[in-house]
This record gives C-alpha cells, sequence and structure tokens, in this order.
C-alpha cells in the first residue's frame, strides 16, 4: 500500500495539520482493522484516512487515530482529497464520500477542497458551574470567558465542547490539565474541547483544539470541530450567515493553520475548506 503525509489548511510543507493517507486500489477492502490501527499508530499524526475508490465519484474513507477508529475527520479528508488531485486522480467537481457518520460532500475547487459537513448542530449549553469547571481545568477563572457566550456541546459527526474565551491572550494562556479534560470528556461523551476567541482584522476566530481522550492533547487544525463553531457563533449572530469566515488554529504548537468555513442560509450543513501539500511518501513493507 501506498502512504502519504499530507500538510493540511496550509500551503506550506511542514506547516498546517499532518495527516497520514494511505491509498487503497479500487475494489479493494479494506485492511484488518488491527492493521489499519497499527499503521496510523507507526504514522503517530492525530489521524491517517485510509481512502478506497468505489467509482466514479464515490469514495469511502476511514479515519484512525493512534487510540481507535473516529467517524469523521475534516482535515484528513482535505489531505485526503488534494493527494488525488494532486496525483491526477481526480478533476475538480463534486464527489460523494462515504463516512461512518454518514454520506458527506466534497467539493475540489482549484487546488482547494472543500468539506460539506451535515447537518451541524448544537446539542445543548451547559450551565455556569460546568463552564467554570471546563475553565479551572486549562488554569483559567470563569471572568476570563467570552461574555454571553455559554459553552455548548455542538455535534458535526463527531460531538465537540465549544468553550469561548475572553480573548486571545487569555486562549494563548490556557494551560490544559489533560487528566482532567480526558475524565470531562468522557463525562460529556465527546471527542475534546474547541477553545476559541474573538478574531481581529481579517481573521474570524482564533481557536485551540485538545482531545487528549483520544491521545490528541492538542490538534492545530480541526475542521470538523470548526464547523462546528461556525454553527454554534452564526446561530448567536456572531458570524454572518452566508459569510466565508478564515479561522486561524494551532498558534500554541507553532504550527498556525488557516481554516476556511462557511454557513450558507437555510442549510443544515457547514462547508470546511483549505489547501494541502504532500510532504512525504512511504511504501508500507507488511508482512
Amino acid at each position: 500500500m501506498r502512504a502519504f503525509v499530507v500538510d493540511a489548511f496550509t500551503t506550506a510543507i511542514f506547516g498546517g495539520n499532518q495527516a497520514g493517507v494511505v491509498l487503497l486500489d479500487q475494489g479493494a477492502p479494506f485492511p484488518e482493522e488491527g492493521l489499519m490501527q497499527a499503521v496510523a499508530g507507526e504514522l503517530k499524526h492525530s489521524e491517517t484516512a485510509y481512502v478506497r475508490p468505489l467509482g466514479g465519484n464515490r469514495f469511502h474513507i476511514r479515519y484512525f487515530t493512534p487510540a481507535g477508529e473516529v467517524d469523521l475527520c475534516g482535515h484528513a479528508t482535505i489531505a485526503s482529497f488534494s493527494l488525488l488531485r494532486q496525483l491526477g486522480q481526480i478533476g475538480e467537481g463534486t464527489f460523494t464520500l462515504l463516512t461512518a457518520a454518514g454520506e458527506q460532500e466534497v467539493r475540489v475547487e482549484g487546488e482547494a477542497v472543500y468539506l460539506t459537513i451535515s447537518p451541524v448542530s448544537v446539542v445543548r449549553e451547559l450551565t455556569p458551574e460546568q463552564g467554570a469547571e471546563l475553565l479551572a481545568a486549562y488554569g483559567l477563572r470563569p471572568e476570563q470567558g467570552w461574555p454571553g457566550l455559554a459553552p455548548a456541546l455542538v455535534n458535526s459527526g463527531l460531538t465537540d465542547i465549544m468553550l469561548p474565551v475572553r480573548d486571545h491572550s487569555v486562549l494563548m494562556a490556557a494551560v490544559q490539565d489533560e487528566g482532567a479534560v480526558t475524565d470531562l470528556s468522557r463525562r460529556y461523551d465527546v471527542v475534546g474541547v474547541h477553545m476559541f476567541c474573538p478574531g481581529q482584522g481579517d481573521v474570524a476566530a482564533y481557536c485551540s483544539n485538545f482531545a487528549p481522550l483520544w491521545a490528541i492533547p492538542e490538534e492545530c487544525a480541526t475542521g470538523t470541530a470548526n464547523a462546528g463553531l461556525t454553527r454554534y457563533l452564526t446561530e448567536r449572530g456572531v458570524f454572518p450567515e452566508g459569510r466565508v469566515n478564515r479561522i486561524l488554529q494551532g498558534e500554541h504548537m507553532g504550527r498556525c493553520s488557516e481554516i476556511r468555513t462557511l454557513a450558507r442560509p437555510g442549510a443544515p450543513g457547514v462547508e470546511v475548506g483549505g489547501h494541502a501539500v504532500i510532504s512525504m511518501e512511504v511504501l508500507l513493507r507488511l508482512p
């Protein structure tokens, strides 16, 4: 099998969020789950995507972290279709993607890839006491939250906690207690915590994503979580419907990523897009 490392949500090699991508031949079955898990652990990136062509404009992808399989991964999807585009295996157009989270739509426009994650919904807001406990897990006080916005559970194929904070300085000052966040993630049955603050200039928002329950202490670009963030902020009037939002993530890690999102009026889904570059190609020598 051919495996690649692809840097998603960036135009520069060794930037953005790295994903493993393993390409399977059309008609070939997925490898045994234990092998897919082992390869993901060997590549050591937050997600590795296994891409299986189904014929025509249809693909089936499964996603593995070093700790287990997840239903959907935005940045690994952007990486996968960017790779197929750069290898000449697909052109521009709209593609149907089968995932454990259901069918998704992918649009390739020039060198950019956009994933429509649908549906995306706010599940429920958390209480002030629950919000204070979440902030404390990052060494933050209740008054350092974003005034007027409550933390909430948001589902975009995966469920995350949206945790609003006051400004960029608070976001950068957050220090995660991995044990506490892991326990909170189990309690709320979520992948992790997506912390964010207001943007400045042409930046709509800054964010950091934490998923220690899945062996991802922090991730520098998350498509699904930013789809959830876009739905959350659109419903609260912070993001206008129909506007392309430029979101920056990963500054904590020194790998700043740029994610573009769009919530079209009346649409149940959110478009998440960006560029990606190939950084490595690997030949897997399997027994």
